[in-house]
């Protein structure tokens, strides 16, 4: 399937979603995340697919939201075109939730906002040392998007959640591990191998059980998803249309720190 902004490949019975916009770091817009969703609705109704694998080509996984279409959206008043990007990168992560199929994630190099959730929201996170997960909202003025708390608070627990969304410190690839984020740490050498060695395991069980696990754990920790979207939805929109916002784009393209009022 030819798509602009990411490579869809089907390998044997591995589908490959690769972020591939290493000239804006592999930030968001939306027809980048219209495609995401478009190869994995594909992985998805594939017979011959039983796992799905999302990787990335630069030395930045991705830094969530494209921030120049930002800046743009910001200059023009395009608020909407930003909620739209917001309703996407939620429906991404749902998604990976509700796909009856295994999804691992590939990361070496740093993740940031919206793509760090995503990285929540897979089965299988693998990260080299060199990967850093960054809520990186409250720089600009924003709320976790793609489910982000909602994750973060499932994976990691409320107060870690709250501490790191307020902060946007970096979440070191080592201590995404020690707090049960991640599936394996390895070195970037190491990344293909360990990524093997799981499908290699996964092959061996059925594609039922899979199925089985992930409706379980949606039951179990994920039925209130729809609500909380609307409410993230919600709040980002109206978080987009403060000063504090713009001012947070702003003040990134002009590679200041952002002068904070709270208007």
């Amino acid at each position: 399937v030819a798509m602009n902004h990411i490579i869809f490949q089907i390998q044997d019975d591995l589908a490959v979603i690769t972020l591939n916009r290493p000239e804006v770091a592999n930030g968001f817009h939306i027809p980048m995340c219209e495609e995401i969703l478009e190869a994995l609705e594909l992985a998805e109704k594939d017979a011959s697919v039983s796992f799905i694998l999302i990787n990335a080509i630069g030395k930045v996984f991705s830094v969530g939201g494209d921030l120049v279409e930002m800046k743009r959206a910001v200059d023009e008043d395009d608020i909407d075109s930003l909620a739209r990007i917001a309703e996407l990168v939620n429906t991404i992560s749902y998604k990976i939730k509700q796909i009856p199929k295994p999804v691992i994630m590939e990361v070496d190099g740093a993740v940031a906002g919206a793509a760090a959730n995503m990285a929540l929201a897979v089965d299988f996170c693998i990260a080299s040392d060199k990967a850093k997960f960054i809520q990186a909202f409250v720089g600009v003025g924003l709320a976790p998007d793609a489910g982000g708390l909602f994750l973060l608070t499932r994976s990691l627990g409320a107060t870690r959640a709250t501490q790191l969304a307020m902060t946007g410190e970096a979440f070191t690839a080592e201590k995404a591990m020690e707090a049960g984020a991640l599936y394996r740490l390895c070195t970037s050498e190491q990344l293909e191998k360990t990524r093997e060695q799981l499908l290699k395991k996964l092959r061996r069980g059925s594609s039922n059980s899979y199925a089985a696990i992930k409706k379980l754990v949606w039951e179990s920790e994920f039925k209130q998803w729809e609500a909380y979207a609307q409410l993230e939805l919600e709040l980002q929109k109206s978080l987009s249309y403060t000063e504090d916002f713009k001012e947070g784009v702003r003040a990134h393209s002009e590679r200041r720190r952002p002068k904070f009022l709270g208007k």
